[in-house]
């Protein structure tokens, strides 16, 4: 299995162009412009990142990866957010906030290997602030961005691990009717799950205005 370091050099080269364009997807889809935004299961925090680009946010990058946390602290600091962020060790079901502190929540690709999707739900709109908002999913951004992920990943690989396969059923219907059950068996009152050709697999959930 790559360590934090090969993560982080896929993510910064291969995965590059997909992060801003989900960040305005993301952003656009939610209205949230301004605020704390929390990137969980962040690797390298560059989903985080991008949100940052779109808007004042502050910023918390949580993963349970001491690396991965470092690499995303680095990040950020290099891109002169030293006083916007923080670093949180924890998962998406027991996240090391208290309530109604976030106004934006985000995720790429961690959702997939979340151990107890439910209980993360729950987690993620226990944080959320009245009226704020969580996508959280997987995708590239665009078909196009997508296609060339993926090709520059078989040739990375040498097309031992099928990737596309491995993209196919990670965002495909099956995956779509899964999160759908899981999300009714959280309970909570606004959330959704959406699959898009372009866009890809996305969860959103929303926090009620009023306590």
């Amino acid at each position: 299995m790559p360590d934090s370091r090969e993560f982080d050099e896929i993510a910064r080269t291969i995965f590059a162009p997909a992060y801003p364009v989900i960040a305005a997807q993301i952003v656009q889809e939610t209205g949230i412009r301004e605020g704390f935004c929390l990137d969980i299961g962040c690797g390298g925090g560059y989903l985080g990142l991008a949100i940052a680009d779109m808007g004042p946010f502050d910023l918390g990058f949580l993963d349970p990866s001491d690396g991965m946390r470092d690499l995303a602290a680095r990040n950020a600091i290099q891109k002169g957010l030293k006083e916007r962020f923080q670093v949180l060790s924890g998962t998406a079901e027991a996240i090391p906030l208290p309530e109604n502190c976030v106004d934006l929540a985000v995720s790429r690709g961690s959702v997939f290997f979340w151990s107890d999707p439910v209980m993360a739900f729950r987690e993620i709109y226990r944080v959320l602030k009245p009226a704020g908002k969580a996508m959280v999913g997987g995708g590239f951004g665009s078909a196009r961005i997508r296609d060339d992920i993926i090709r520059k990943m078989e040739e990375r690989n040498n097309g031992k691990d099928n990737w596309r396969k491995k993209v196919s059923g990670r965002l495909g219907p099956d995956a779509v009717q899964r999160f759908a059950r899981l999300l009714d068996e959280s309970g909570l009152p606004d959330c959704r799950v959406n699959q898009d050709p372009e866009k890809g697999l996305w969860i959103t959930i929303k926090k009620e205005n009023s306590l």
